[in-house]
């Protein structure tokens, strides 16, 4: 891993972007939360490119990413992981909006809204939850499922340390967070439009 994949990118709070819509120099804004958190509600004019995609299409994006880029995601995790995949293959203008669409929504700033659905950090929390809980209440008729408890509580310990989230990753894989069409030939023609903003 390059330096440039590990450095923090730059952040960008919501005031100062809403000035730069404001006066008609909005970046590009990409959303990197799953197709059915985007459906839910985004920033006008932003395109949806879920992590998992951008990272394993970061070299094909690029090539269409050539002005200032605003990464964005609900708190600014997921945001900053893209930061630094992107800039792992070159592209220098990024930022990421700092405390991600909720402190977009905090700022009163405008939001384009969707069918309401469950974001992926809540589906985390419930899946997790329920894990742990059915491994406990098991474990007083088999005692050996006290340990899917602390394997969940040492797979969160890790995820909290390296940032990452192996079952937020495989949730949204799930249907319900695919939504519509989210393909790179997609992603790809609507960054290709001038006018194609969402």
């Amino acid at each position: 891993m390059s330096a440039s994949e590990t450095a923090r990118p730059a952040t960008l709070d919501a005031i100062s972007l809403r000035e730069l819509i404001d006066a008609g120099r909005a970046p590009r804004l990409l959303d990197v939360r799953t197709p059915a958190e985007f459906e839910t509600s985004h920033i006008p004019g932003s395109y949806n490119v879920p992590l998992d995609l951008l990272k394993e299409h970061r070299e094909e994006l690029r090539d269409h990413l050539d002005e200032d880029v605003v990464l964005v995601c609900r708190s600014g995790a997921r945001a900053t992981q893209a930061g630094q995949a992107l800039a792992g293959v070159g592209l220098p203008n990024l930022k990421v909006l700092d405390g991600g669409i909720m402190a977009w929504q905090t700022a009163n700033a405008p939001i384009k809204e969707g069918t309401p659905r469950w974001d992926l950090e809540r589906q985390v929390r419930l899946v997790a939850g329920s894990i742990v809980l059915a491994g406990v209440l098991g474990s007083v008729f088999v005692p050996q499922l006290k340990w899917v408890a602390g394997f969940i509580g040492a797979g969160l310990t890790f995820a909290a340390v390296t940032n990452t989230c192996a079952m937020g990753m495989m949730l949204g894989k799930l249907p319900y967070n695919r939504g519509a069409s989210c393909d790179l030939d997609t992603i790809v023609g609507q960054l290709r439009e001038t006018g194609g903003r969402a």
